[in-house]
């Protein structure tokens, strides 16, 4: 069949969701430079394809770019297509960025990380997935038995990430029912979100490709285990050299380092609903499932919403190569540029205003009474989507990081997504969500 291949030119958008427009691969120098056209109000199509109410209406037009930095051509040799895709910005028709461009957002926090502190950030995002109907049989959690039932994939989707020029680091059969992990070696600047975006589809793709279906979804059952998404973040300084670790700082924190986390940590209340932007997300942030519930910095601890990951090194010089802390309040609702974004403009507000290194808990807040909490500096994160999306917009430090009429757009377009669910128990929204990621 006679066939002229065609590029996804693609952003990822306030839903987590990639979105976009195709053209041919022969059109890839012009495309390149003019974009494709975009539409404002396709901004406010939720994860359900439901619009929610829309400053834009049907009025405007912007572009959509693709950088070439983001080509993507996946060949599984299976007799099936090439897929081909890019990630872009979305701008004006003078080529300014837009205001709800999500990998701009991103780029503009991270300028703010370089003038606030001449540092560039490095992270990886670690993803959980479940294969759907998921096997319940008992006894598989991170079982060689588990892991082989899933070989075929694992070693397909580890050669796609190649092809996709990330760099493929583990997969393992994880604690829940047919739940996997898949990790990927850090990056640079906008790259690890880009990854996080690209990974996600390639994961997709890959299970479609071996008769499988995979799901990012922030959880299928309320009784049982979440998937999350946990950040992993350094710095390197002006020269390129590791800029996180001190050994002379508590638990080796450098200074800005501190400083960074402990913005993260006063502003996570109000930027949860970013990178946690599901309504069943608030199913998982709950203590006692090994994700997040509490505004705390642990050592060492999995239910801590920021954590000081261990090293394995012995050497200093090795040690502050591998130094390194999570975010793990989030999950794949979110748009990887528009979690990492919150995150970096949270620390970078705590080194503007020199906030001092946090203390770290190696303890069960769930035990502490709210009184107790609150006079050791803690708080229960917000319980739902709607108090976490009340605390954004009521937060105008937060909003004010953002462009002009960002925070109405995001808040509108989520209440949208609340609408979709009104009528739906809670099994029915997991299973909702279950769909469409």
């Amino acid at each position: 069949m006679i066939s002229d291949p065609l590029v996804f030119a693609a952003t990822s958008d306030i839903a987590g969701k990639l979105r976009g427009k195709a053209f041919p691969l022969s059109q890839i120098e012009k495309r390149l430079k003019r974009g494709v056209g975009w539409t404002p109000t396709n901004v406010q199509i939720t994860c359900f394809d439901a619009i929610a109410d829309s400053p834009f209406g049907a009025l405007g037009d912007l572009l959509l770019i693709p950088d070439s930095e983001t080509t993507v051509a996946l060949d599984y040799e299976d007799g099936g297509p090439v897929e081909r895709l890019a990630l872009g910005d979305i701008t004006d028709l003078d080529g300014t960025p837009w205001s709800c461009c999500t990998r701009s957002i991103l780029k503009s926090a991270l300028e703010r990380l370089r003038k606030a502190a001449g540092l560039e950030l490095v992270a990886s995002f670690e993803h959980e997935f479940q294969f759907t109907p998921t096997e319940t049989t008992p006894g598989q959690a991170y079982t060689f038995s588990g892991f082989t039932r899933r070989r075929a994939f694992g070693e397909a989707l580890m050669a796609a990430l190649a092809q996709a020029g990330l760099g493929p680091d583990t997969f393992m059969k994880e604690y829940g029912p047919d739940q996997y992990e898949i990790t990927v070696t850090p990056s640079q600047g906008v790259r690890p979100a880009d990854e996080a975006a690209l990974l996600r589809e390639i994961t997709r793709l890959t299970a479609q490709r071996v008769g499988e279906r995979a799901t990012f979804a922030p959880i299928l059952d309320p009784d049982n285990v979440g998937n999350g998404v946990h950040i992993h973040m350094s710095f390197l300084d002006a020269a390129g050299a590791p800029a996180t670790y001190d050994p002379a700082q508590p638990q080796g924190m450098s200074a800005t380092t501190g400083s960074f986390i402990a913005g993260v940590l006063r502003y996570l209340d109000s930027i949860v609903a970013l990178t946690a932007p599901s309504d069943v997300s608030y199913l998982r942030l709950t203590p006692h499932r090994w994700s997040a519930a509490y505004n705390n910095l642990g050592f060492r601890d999995r239910e801590a919403s920021l954590r000081i990951c261990p090293v394995t090194a012995t050497d200093p010089e090795s040690i502050a190569k591998q130094y390194n802390f999570e975010y793990r309040a989030a999950d794949a609702a979110a748009s990887p540029h528009l979690a990492l974004a919150a995150i970096v403009h949270a620390g970078c507000q705590g080194i503007e205003d020199a906030l001092p290194i946090p203390a770290v808990t190696e303890e069960d807040l769930s035990v502490l009474s709210a009184e107790d909490l609150a006079a050791r500096g803690y708080a229960r994160l917000p319980e739902t989507l709607p108090a976490a999306l009340t605390r954004f917009a009521e937060n105008e430090t937060v909003t004010g990081w953002f462009p002009e009429g960002f925070a109405e757009v995001y808040t509108a377009h989520k209440r949208g997504e609340l609408a979709w669910l009104d009528d739906k128990d809670t099994a029915a929204r997991c299973a909702a969500y279950g769909t469409v990621y």
